[in-house]
């Protein structure tokens, strides 16, 4: 029986032929999300920013009464909360500002917490608490500057892997890339205003691994195919090393997003934003190995000679010598 292949032998797509526009609108992509970010901001959980978080499902109800809540939860004079849909139409999260104190006193925080579900529950019969975070300003602060030094740092050791592995224009190519995908995924987060908490960071690290996975792949080709090639033009060069490993990229890819849009559709809506992060992920990550990790290539003057060791006087005197005996 023949076997079914998503992509023909010796394919031949002129990716680099449109480095350019793609580069561009990448750039504004990333310029474009950068802005929605500094202007809309993150819709931080409470992991960043402290305070307490309760969800709420109703049972009985199509839509959750957002506007009651609101003002029932007001009256109870911890302060105005924030309310929004999570999830589903009858599902919504409420957000407060911990105590004054709470941060020496935990017990400050459970009274909170008890005082508000326990009024939820006498006005609204249907009301089901399906859970209730705490975080202090001080753990949050902690957690929001670990996270950061996370992403950072694991960025930086991507590219001096590779920098190590294969040239320095290499690792400058993967961290572009790296950062492509870390930039179009916040500006995601920024545009829909999804709750963004540690369970996003750790999207965005699998994220990391997984555009760095694809453009090894990529760059492992390129290198073998720089020293096979040696006269081939540079773009040329891209593209039959792109084209050789598109078979591969393509079926991870999408053996991943059959599983990722099943968790979309049917997954339980706690890890929706994981799953959003990593869904976007592997279309970014899969278009930058492409787009953003390949061209940059040519602009930092990679070539043939650039895996070519470089004869010292010593070994050119002993090849002489050899040569005249």
């Amino acid at each position: 029986m023949k076997l079914l292949k998503l992509v023909p032998d010796n394919t031949n797509i002129h990716f680099l032929k449109w480095r350019v526009p793609f580069y561009v609108m990448s750039l504004l992509l990333m310029a474009a999300s950068l802005a929605l970010v500094f202007t809309k901001g993150l819709n931080l959980g409470v992991d960043f920013v402290g305070g307490q978080m309760i969800r709420v499902t109703f049972e009985r109800s199509a839509t959750a009464p957002v506007a009651a809540l609101r003002g029932e939860v007001a009256s109870l004079g911890y302060g105005e909360p924030i309310i929004q849909q999570f999830g589903k139409p009858n599902e919504v999260s409420i957000r407060m500002k911990l105590p004054h104190g709470s941060d020496d006193d935990a017990g400050l925080a459970d009274a909170m917490s008890r005082k508000i579900t326990g009024a939820i529950k006498a006005r609204h019969g249907d009301a089901r608490i399906d859970g209730i975070d705490s975080v202090s300003g001080k753990v949050s602060k902690e957690l929001g500057w670990t996270a950061f030094k996370a992403l950072g740092l694991s960025a930086l050791a991507v590219a001096a892997y590779i920098w190590v592995r294969f040239e320095w224009q290499f690792g400058i190519g993967a961290l572009l890339s790296l950062v492509h995908d870390v930039t179009l995924t916040l500006g995601m987060f920024a545009l829909t205003q999804m709750e963004f908490d540690l369970n996003i960071v750790a999207a965005l690290l699998t994220l990391i691994g997984y555009s760095l996975n694809d453009t090894i792949v990529v760059y492992d080709r390129i290198r073998e195919n720089l020293k096979k090639f040696r006269r081939m033009p540079l773009p040329e060069l891209l593209d039959l090393s792109v084209n050789e490993t598109l078979s591969r990229t393509l079926v991870t890819s999408l053996s991943m997003l059959i599983t990722l849009v099943a968790l979309l559709l049917l997954g339980p809506n706690v890890i929706f934003g994981f799953t959003a992060a990593i869904t976007l992920g592997i279309f970014v990550g899969t278009y930058s190995s492409i787009y953003m990790a390949a061209p940059i290539l040519i602009w930092l003057k990679v070539n043939s000679s650039s895996f070519v060791p470089v004869e010292s006087a010593t070994d050119r005197q002993e090849r002489l010598a050899r040569e005249r005996g």
